[in-house]
């Protein structure tokens, strides 16, 4: 079976800094045959070379796309993704989780599933699950941005002897956490592997026979695919637009709801301007129809190339996008290096949009573990911090509710380079209307 025939999922792995989730997925694409064993070898030479002996070999492969080597070999990008009976997976990597969260939300990188990693070594199990650990926060995050479903990997097995005792330790903390922050962890597998020496990977290993789960591979094909939001009304967010001589205007985009076919009326917003689906195509072939999850480009007669931009979204003339000049959001602070006040003006990210945008209100600020309000109207947010706010676009945006449209109901908040916030919107408070201008 041919990958393109297998149901397609996203994968980011997430976790704590060193507990290992490069050894684990590199070992996990050597072993599924993705990466050859001689380009392993090639890192692990290249790894003792500077020092490191090659217990970073399999941490390499993944490395290697990130440059974050200063020299040596590159591979191709492709094995990003990889096939297991069921799935055909795209890997977004999570190296710093500012990336992580960028990826989670700008283009088609929205995870659909995630496999957090989590040390089984005494100290670095602490470190990454108490408040402030990034296995927490990521698993928060993720949560937040709405990836349902999630395999917990206790790794580094082999340094804990492989004990019984040890992993159901761990276990219990990590299932307390993941409690907290929301997830039903009667669902979720945990498992104890050896990113290092292969244990649990693929298939089950013989040094813990007490373990009478899934291997971590065997755990990824007991997901769920995610239904195709097909039935919902369509929204194309714009990435592009071209004005190709001797056809007209052709916006270039995914889809992220419902379908669209060729006479099919459709609505620009926030413009407000209407045009008829002349022609589909994906990749130079002709489409009659498109539908949730095709990335497409389209010539739409009747609306000029300037009416039309990036961030904009399309949908149809009888269900039209709605456009915010101000909604409510809930909101994880990411990264802050003071704090912030109500005024306070990032750029925001959502879809295929950019506009800067004021939080105008801290409405409260909420216990991420329940969602109860642990403050009102607070004076300031920072790091590490859950609210729900209103946020003042300084233009009108094309923008939905997380609960009615997911695929648009997410963002970043950006500022000097990084990730300030990501968050969903909640309510729109007050609706722009184009016909009103």
């Amino acid at each position: 079976m041919s990958a393109s025939k297998k149901p397609h999922m996203n994968l980011v792995v997430v976790g704590h800094v060193d507990n290992g989730k490069s050894t684990i997925v590199g070992h996990m694409m050597v072993d599924l045959g993705v990466i050859e064993q001689r380009t392993i070898e090639a890192f692990a030479k290249e790894s003792e070379a500077t020092g490191k002996g090659d217990t970073f070999k399999y941490a390499w492969v993944l490395d290697s796309i990130k440059d974050e080597r200063d020299r040596g070999i590159t591979i191709d990008l492709a094995f990003q993704k990889f096939e297991t009976q069921k799935y055909f997976y795209t890997l977004i990597d999570a190296p710093g989780h500012r990336d992580f969260i960028k990826n989670m939300i700008t283009g088609a990188s929205e995870a659909d599933v995630a496999i957090l990693v989590v040390s089984l070594k005494p100290g670095e199990t602490e470190a990454a699950t108490e408040p402030g650990g990034q296995a927490r926060e990521h698993a928060f995050l993720a949560r937040t941005l709405g990836v349902g479903q999630v395999v917990v990997a206790l790794n580094k097995a082999d340094d804990v002897g492989y004990a019984e005792s040890r992993y159901k330790e761990v276990k219990e903390s990590v299932e307390k956490m993941l409690k907290l922050v929301g997830y039903n962890t009667a669902k979720i597998n945990f498992i104890p592997v050896s990113g290092w020496k292969g244990d649990n990977l693929i298939k089950k290993s013989e040094n813990m026979s007490w373990y009478k789960g899934p291997a971590l591979v065997e755990a990824l094909d007991m997901f769920e695919a995610p239904a195709k939001p097909i039935g919902k009304p369509l929204r194309i967010p714009v990435q592009d637009v071209y004005s190709i001589t001797g056809v007209g205007t052709v916006p270039v985009g995914r889809v992220e709801t419902g379908k669209i076919k060729a006479n099919d009326k459709v609505i620009v917003m926030p413009s407000g301007i209407t045009g008829e689906v002349k022609s589909i195509e994906t990749h130079h072939t002709q489409m009659e129809y498109a539908e949730a999850g095709d990335n497409i480009g389209f010539n739409l007669r009747g609306v000029d190339k300037k009416g039309i931009k990036r961030g904009d979204i399309i949908g149809p003339v009888d269900n039209p996008p709605t456009v915010a000049k101000e909604f409510e959001a809930q909101i994880i602070v990411i990264h802050h290096p003071t704090a912030m006040a109500p005024g306070y003006t990032p750029v925001l990210h959502a879809h295929t949009a950019q506009v800067a945008a004021t939080l105008s209100e801290f409405q409260a600020k909420i216990d991420p573990k329940s969602g109860g309000t642990v403050e009102e109207k607070p004076k300031f947010l920072k790091t590490g911090d859950a609210a729900i706010v209103k946020i003042k676009p300084v233009r009108p945006l094309g923008i939905e509710t997380f609960k009615d449209f997911p695929e648009i109901g997410r963002f970043a908040l950006r500022d000097m380079g990084t990730t300030i916030a990501a968050g969903v919107v909640k309510s729109i408070t007050e609706k722009y209307d184009p016909s009103k201008k």
